[in-house]
């Protein structure tokens, strides 16, 4: 089975240091204890892409390679927009939490 190589575009590392912002800011005292618990959760969520990419939905029914993958956290959680590109090599476009719409 060939591994895939994960990277993240600046937008996409911009939106993880935005949600741990967020969680920080919500929690009482300033705690990071969510919001690092919160990005352990995406960063596992992001090691299936390394092997199983194309087990993740599709983005648009137009383009196979943008695919969207799921990532549970609490009551809703996450969803990471990304494409697959040639040479085992996923490119994660961005993150946002699963309540929020405007990430395509």
């Amino acid at each position: 089975m060939n591994r895939h190589t994960v990277r993240f575009t600046e937008a996409a590392e911009a939106d993880l240091l935005r949600l741990y912002d967020y969680l920080i800011e919500r929690t009482p005292g300033g705690d990071t204890q969510v919001a690092a618990r919160a990005l352990e959760s995406i960063q596992r969520g992001i090691d299936v892409l390394r092997l199983l990419p194309y087990t993740c939905r599709k983005a648009t029914p137009d383009n196979p390679y943008l695919r969207e993958l799921v990532i549970p956290f609490g009551a809703a959680g996450y969803v990471a927009l990304f494409e697959i590109e040639p040479d085992h090599l996923v490119t994660v476009l961005a993150v946002r939490h699963q309540r929020e719409s405007d990430y395509h």
